[in-house]
């Protein structure tokens, strides 16, 4: 029981943390087909006014459709034009989801001002509220999900309350179009919400657990190429508006490949996750180590290239100075690494570029006999 209750704690609180680079990124793009999603339907919206008149609907129920029809339309292109500029607007999430929630709430309260029935029962316009639940999944934040569920919840049952209030007989709740509104109805509706609720955040929890795994390394539990890939664009953009410096730093481990002929595989493995712990404790904050292959690493330094050769050739003096041990009993192994550095804006403008940039000076340092950091081009 209380590994399930560990469980169920860790599951929320990964929904209501800041999602990282990746889902960022991903959800800024889910931001974007939802807005143009929105459209299309914030379109198909102006055809149901016409079908309530041609269907017999009254006059009052088609004018307040196609008022909120077009409203929505307006805000539609609105949010359309703002999620273009990705990533620009950290709130647009959740206040284009607060708007698609509050657009069901205005709505309904326009119906049941006509006809009280009209406002709790009309299930056409009830399913906005699940349209825009449903719809944050893909914004790949489980925050956004569960704002826009808890706002709904709490709009449609202040909405109830203030109907069952308004109501001066039972008879206004009842309708021969809408039926009768009870308790029990509404309470099964308050719970629906729940559910979709409930199941949009797991969704999301679900797709952040698959984009989690594909953007960490599973043996270091670092940062891998993918997130590097992420990551890397958005930092730039950091630099550039700060006006500072950023030092890419390619890092290879020496003759590891001895450790895994002389000692096996799984204590190469435990070298590596040696190697990870020191170089963490070892960098500072602002500091991100990416591991990007085999024994191959990336170290990103919000620092000027003399500064970051500093900062990289004290790790790389760190890490000789922690020997590891393969087994009980044996030797311990000196590890040392090369490590070729390359500055942004000045000498790459992309990822790319500075990979590449570093990667000659990586292999300047180990022509010239390797454990040594290389920041300059020979």
């Amino acid at each position: 029981m209380l590994g399930t209750g560990g469980r169920v704690r860790d599951v929320i609180a990964a929904l209501l943390a800041r999602p990282d680079e990746i889902m960022l990124e991903i959800g800024a793009g889910g931001e974007l087909m939802v807005a143009r999603l929105r459209v299309v339907i914030a379109a198909m919206l102006l055809v149901l006014p016409v079908a309530n008149a041609l269907g017999g609907g009254s006059v009052k129920d088609t004018m307040i459709g196609l008022a909120g029809a077009i409203l929505v339309n307006v805000f539609a292109h609105l949010w359309l034009s703002l999620a273009r500029r990705r990533r620009l607007f950290r709130w647009l999430p959740f206040a284009s989801s607060a708007f698609d929630v509050t657009a069901t709430t205005v709505l309904l309260i326009l119906l049941a001002a006509d006809h009280l029935p009209a406002g709790l029962n009309n299930l056409t316009a009830w399913c906005g509220y699940v349209v825009a639940i449903v719809l944050t999944a893909p914004r790949s934040d489980g925050r956004i999900a569960l704002f826009a569920g808890a706002l709904a919840i709490g709009q449609y049952a202040l909405l109830v309350l203030a109907v069952f209030a308004t109501a001066a007989s039972p008879e206004q709740l009842i309708s021969s179009d809408y039926g009768a509104i009870t308790w029990a109805g509404q309470a099964q509706r308050v719970l629906l919400l729940m559910i979709f609720t409930l199941i949009t955040a797991m969704v999301v929890y679900r797709m952040q657990r698959l984009v989690e795994m594909s953007g960490t390394d599973g043996l270091t539990r670092l940062p891998n190429r993918t997130w590097l890939m992420y990551r890397v664009p958005r930092l730039f953009d950091s630099v550039r508006h700060d006006g500072d410096s950023l030092t890419l730093a390619l890092i290879d481990l020496d003759h590891f490949r001895r450790i895994n002929e002389s000692h096996g595989h799984h204590a190469g493995d435990r070298a590596l996750r040696h190697v990870v712990a020191v170089l963490r404790e070892l960098s500072e904050p602002g500091e991100w180590l990416v591991r990007i292959g085999g024994e191959e690493f990336v170290l990103l330094l919000r620092k000027p290239i003399g500064t970051a050769w500093e900062r990289v050739d004290a790790i790389r003096r760190g890490l000789g100075e922690r020997p590891f041990e393969p087994e009980r009993g044996a030797d311990n192994v000196a590890l040392s690494f090369s490590a070729g550095l390359a500055g942004f804006p000045h000498e790459g403008t992309d990822l790319s570029r500075l990979l590449r940039r570093a990667d000659g000076r990586l292999q300047q340092a180990k022509l010239q006999g390797r454990n040594r950091v290389v920041a300059r081009d020979g």
